[in-house]
């Protein structure tokens, strides 16, 4: 007998597959393949020289067999392979937003339909598509595969997952990341990163020199900076504590604002200083205006 709560899971990754193959389908599927198409090249054939041709391309074995130069033909691969570090440390389990129905969204929903966009676009274009789910340790690692089933089971591991009180390292999550993926991947950093130092500069740097690397940061209007409500009761996601907060004191709002706004000014610098792409993705927005405008940015740079 199924459960309330395997219905419930399966109900809402079939809600986020309608939802999300129909973005991939319609908006995506050009501007992904555009953005990350593969950059490497691979050996296709061997055919007799033309005028033209680089010298540097003649295979020298066959044109002494023959008789007759001839050169080797490369092409694109293109084939690649996406990894997803999917943050689900127990401050991405918070939101103020509502959905068309006035129901509660969370970070974890937009993160998500997030996932689930980039998997059915990477399908679409043959790819392979892993995730990895990190909070202050990795939790789950489901290695790079093809297909529509494998998507699904994607998108319900980030579904069916509980909220618990968790850190963050992604310090740890790139390591075992450099450590799984041999082969040159494109990879997307899918957090909050509300970490009180960004101390990966050095795991980023290093899986950027082999990766082509990713941050998108998933932020509710609610954690840039406190509303004025007087004296209210505050509890950290992440380690279960609590405390009391006089949020009509300027100073309080102020210096909150300013932690905020230096940390992720800190996390965006980590970012661009090791040549990885960074964008921010407010709940309250439209993610796929988002997207478009990554991938819009990355075809431009091409």
């Amino acid at each position: 007998m199924v459960s309330d709560r395997t219905q419930e899971i399966l109900k809402k990754v079939r809600k986020i597959e309608i939802k999300t193959r129909g973005l991939s389908n319609q908006l995506f599927s050009g501007g992904y393949h555009s953005a990350f198409k593969g950059r490497g090249m691979s050996f296709s054939e061997v055919r007799a020289y033309q005028y033209g041709d680089d010298v540097r391309t003649i295979d020298w074995n066959v044109t002494a067999r023959l008789q007759e130069p001839h050169v080797k033909v490369f092409e694109e691969e293109r084939e690649i392979t996406v990894m997803l570090l999917v943050d689900i440390s127990g401050s991405t389990f918070f939101g103020t937003q509502k959905d068309r129905d006035q129901l509660g969204r969370m970070k974890q929903d937009i993160i998500a339909e997030i996932c689930a966009v980039i998997s059915f676009s990477a399908i679409n274009n043959n790819d392979k598509v892993g995730i990895m789910l990190f909070s202050d340790e990795v939790e789950l690692y489901v290695p790079p595969k093809k297909g529509r089933n494998h998507i699904l089971r994607i998108i319900r591991e980030i579904v069916a997952i509980e909220p618990k009180p968790a850190k963050t390292n992604i310090a740890d999550c790139l390591q075992h990341m450099s450590n799984m993926l041999k082969k040159r991947s494109v990879v997307f950093v899918i957090s909050d990163f509300m970490q009180k130092e960004p101390n990966y500069k050095d795991d980023l740097s290093i899986a950027k020199r082999r990766h082509d690397v990713v941050g998108l940061h998933i932020y509710d209007d609610r954690e840039v900076s406190l509303p004025k409500m007087g004296l209210i009761r505050v509890q950290d996601a992440e380690t279960n504590k609590s405390m009391w907060l006089n949020s009509d004191s300027k100073k309080v709002r102020e210096n909150y604002q300013k932690w905020y706004a230096d940390n992720l000014e800190k996390t965006r610098q980590t970012f661009t200083r090791s040549g990885a792409d960074f964008i921010s993705i407010n709940t309250r927005e439209s993610y796929v205006t988002a997207l478009l405008n990554l991938f819009s940015m990355r075809e431009k740079r091409r």
